[in-house]
Order: structure tokens, then C-alpha cells, then sequence
């Protein structure tokens, strides 16, 4: 969900006009930023906490060249979550119960019904392939139009 999804969201749920849920969503920000900035936390139980971190100097590597390299130290922004806010997004994404297991003689594939009986004057023994003569064997050469075909002499 982005910003203007949150603002018709919070418009329905409250019933308030969507400038006014632009307006109440822009001074949260506002507020939640300007509280980090001095260097403070929110916290709103419950739901999380919004902190700073510090990060101090660190040596590092370029990926690509494999270099050395010193990475300045940084102060960011930090959000850890509260417990009911956990726990409404584990029970929401819990992996559904495996299938019960099937019973050991359901498993096993149930014996094929025996083929109908056969008079035994339908039973004829099968021909034995007749072998093929070798000129029957030749290729045929390839048909040719009477324009084409070439004269031979007599």
C-alpha cells in the first residue's frame, strides 16, 4: 500500500474527508520526523517504536575492485515493532496445518480386475511378417514432368 491507498483507507474507516486524513497523515509524519531529528523516540504502544541508530566508522571493501574503503559513520532512522503488532502479522501469515495423514492401507494401490476370458478360437496364432524382396526394396526414382525430362536417344 502506498500514501494515497493509506489516505482512502483511513477516510473510509473514519469517515472524514480525504484532505483532512492528507492533512492529520502530513502532520504524523511531520511530527514522527521532527521528534527523530532532535534525537528522541516514539513510541506507541502497542504498534512499535521509532528510534535512531548510530552507526559508527567502519572499513569496508568495493564489491566490484575488491579496494579497501573507509565508511563514514551514520545516524538512521529505526523502527522496531511491538508485540501485538507481531502478533497480528504472525497469526495472519501462519502456514496453513498439513493435511491429516491417510490411513497405511489407503496408501497402497488397489489390485487391477483380471482381464474378461477369451474363446480360445479367438486366440489365432500371429502371421510371421513375409520378408521383403529386394526389388521391392529399390527406391523409386522421382517422377519427373515431360517438359523437363531429358531426351535420351534410341
Amino acid at each position: 500500500m502506498n500514501k494515497a491507498g493509506l489516505i482512502t483507507a483511513l477516510a473510509d474507516q473514519t469517515g472524514q474527508n480525504k484532505a483532512e486524513v492528507t492533512r492529520t497523515l502530513d502532520a504524523l509524519m511531520e511530527t514522527i520526523g521532527a521528534t527523530l531529528a532532535q534525537g528522541g523516540r516514539l513510541l506507541l504502544v502497542g504498534f512499535g517504536t521509532f528510534d535512531i541508530q548510530h552507526r559508527s566508522a567502519r572499513a569496508g571493501r568495493n564489491p566490484q575492485t575488491g579496494v579497501a574503503i573507509e565508511i563514514a559513520e551514520a545516524t538512521l532512522p529505526k523502527f522496531s515493532p511491538g508485540k501485538a503488532l507481531k502478533d497480528r502479522v504472525a497469526v495472519a501469515h501462519k502456514p496453513k496445518a498439513p493435511p491429516p495423514p491417510v490411513a497405511a492401507d489407503a496408501r497402497k494401490p488397489k489390485p487391477k480386475a483380471p482381464p474378461p476370458p477369451v474363446a480360445a478360437d479367438a486366440r489365432k496364432p500371429k502371421a510371421s511378417p513375409q520378408p521383403v524382396a529386394a526389388e521391392a526394396r529399390k527406391p523409386k526414382p522421382k517422377a519427373t514432368s515431360p517438359s523437363k525430362a531429358k531426351k535420351q536417344p534410341d
